[in-house]
């Protein structure tokens, strides 16, 4: 998703705290980016579905 050039530069420790932007580890999209995982929901979702991250489970009810 992301170019390789933004992963990088995103990579970098900004000149000011307040300019670092959160990127998903594995496909590196800005958006919709879950802290407590360090991933995209995208990501998160097709990795919850395979059962690779402990402790998730899909809601039933």
């Amino acid at each position: 998703m992301a170019t390789t050039a933004k992963r990088v530069k995103d990579a970098r420790k900004p000149k000011f705290g307040c300019r670092k932007h959160n990127r998903c580890q594995l496909c590196g999209r800005p958006r919709a980016f879950l802290r407590k995982f360090g991933m995209c929901r995208l990501c998160f979702r097709q990795l919850a579905l395979k059962g690779e991250i402990p402790g998730v489970t899909k809601s039933s009810f």
